[in-house]
């Protein structure tokens, strides 16, 4: 039997709230029920009262509820929910957590779950669960669960989404993974323009026995492995597609923002850097590519997503800053060029090679690397076995350092 949170504003969606309860109930699991609501007494108990939430982001319930704003109910909900949730979980008083709400419930529903760990059941009921969530789910692993019609009182259609919602927490407390922890862990950045070279490293640094978590290079990608970096867990970093960048600098679609690259420098944790796609920015379809970079080469990935070349200018910008963030690190790193194509359609013949924009990226990255840090030129594509494994080869030298 499990104990499974359940986390809402139990004065205005308490009957909703109530529902869910007695579907999981019937399937064996017991509910502790957090309250977050701050206008009319509860209509389901809470097992945690909203005096205890807001005492525990700092804030009187009694000033705040005199205020009658919702915009401050909602910001001091969002604060002390997420100590509340994540205390529970650590002292094991819960095994999953489900929340329902529109905006203001799930500013406070996804606020708390990003508090818990990966891999933590989490479920977000919403009226937002559709579009661009990525300020709701963050770097943690949130299901989003469309509500379809409004969180307002229940009827057909509420009825059958809150059970299937019930039943998906339900299944995933009771589904309990295999964990095997007796491997230090290497994180790889990887995009399809690099899957050879990644796949290739991976095989070699799995024989020489680490676990490698490979993260798809989209923004969220990028700042969930640096997330993970920052929690210690992590042997090496294998950062062979830094493409991120080039769309933060340009301003295209899958930016991990000012931050990526910085974890693995400032923690000490050993790593290898290559250039890999920053010949790219993503954008969505054509329709959708700012007026600005009309006349631009452009490559079709599919059809939701159109690549943009990196000027010659634009990736001297980017090996300034990719040997800025370089020069932060505190452990040992080292800088791989595949000096014949940083991504499957930049290699000679490709829609996207472009020696004098490549000479600008290496030219940048070596004259403003510090002294200390290596760097290796070699004369292959980054899909190439031979790129593949000095990448992995240098890793595995960094971590020996460390050790």
């Amino acid at each position: 039997m499990a104990t499974i949170a359940i986390l809402g504003t139990m004065d205005t969606k308490g009957e909703e709230h109530g529902f869910v309860a007695g579907q999981i109930r019937q399937r064996g699991h017991q509910i502790l029920v957090v309250d977050v609501g701050t206008l009319e007494s509860p209509k389901l108990k809470p097992d945690v009262t909203r005096q205890e939430v807001a005492a525990a982001a700092g804030v009187d319930l009694t000033a705040l509820v005199a205020k009658r704003d919702r915009g401050e109910a909602v910001k001091a909900m969002s604060l002390g929910a997420p100590i509340i949730v994540a205390k529970l979980a650590s002292e094991g008083k819960i095994d999953g957590v489900i929340s329902l709400g529109g905006g203001g419930g799930t500013a406070i529903g996804t606020a708390a779950m990003q508090a818990l760990p990966i891999g933590f059941p989490k479920l977000m009921v919403s009226t937002l669960a559709s579009g661009n969530t990525a300020r709701y789910v963050g770097v943690k692993d949130i299901v989003m669960f469309p509500s379809i019609v409004d969180i307002a009182g229940l009827n057909r259609i509420s009825r059958t989404i809150l059970t299937r919602a019930a039943g998906a927490i339900c299944g995933m407390v009771e589904a309990r993974p295999v964990v095997i922890a007796d491997k230090p862990i290497i994180v790889a950045s990887q995009f399809g323009n690099t899957t050879a070279c990644v796949d290739h490293a991976r095989k070699i640094l799995e024989t020489a026995g680490y676990e490698v978590l490979v993260f798809h290079a989209t923004g969220t990608g990028g700042r969930t492995m640096e997330s993970l970096i920052e929690t210690g867990l992590v042997a090496g970093v294998l950062d062979i597609t830094t493409t991120e960048w080039a769309d933060e600098l340009v301003g295209g679609t899958l930016t991990a923002g000012p931050t990526r690259l910085e974890a693995a420098a400032r923690r000490g944790v050993p790593a290898i850097v290559a250039p890999g796609c920053l010949d790219m920015v993503n954008f969505g379809p054509p329709e959708t590519i700012p007026a600005r970079f009309a006349g631009r080469n452009f490559y079709q990935h599919n059809p939701q997503v159109m690549l943009m070349r990196t000027t010659p200018e634009e990736c001297a910008q980017l090996g300034q800053i990719i040997a800025e963030k370089l020069n932060a690190s505190t452990g040992p790193v080292t800088m791989l060029l595949p000096l014949k194509g940083i991504s499957v359609i930049s290699a000679p013949g490709q829609k996207f090679h472009d020696p004098a924009a490549d000479e600008a990226l290496f030219t940048a990255i070596k004259s403003n690397l510090r002294a200390t840090i290596s760097v290796v030129e070699m004369d292959c594509a980054i899909n190439d076995a031979a790129f593949a494994e000095a990448c992995a080869q240098a890793l595995l030298q960094n971590i020996s350092i460390k050790n």
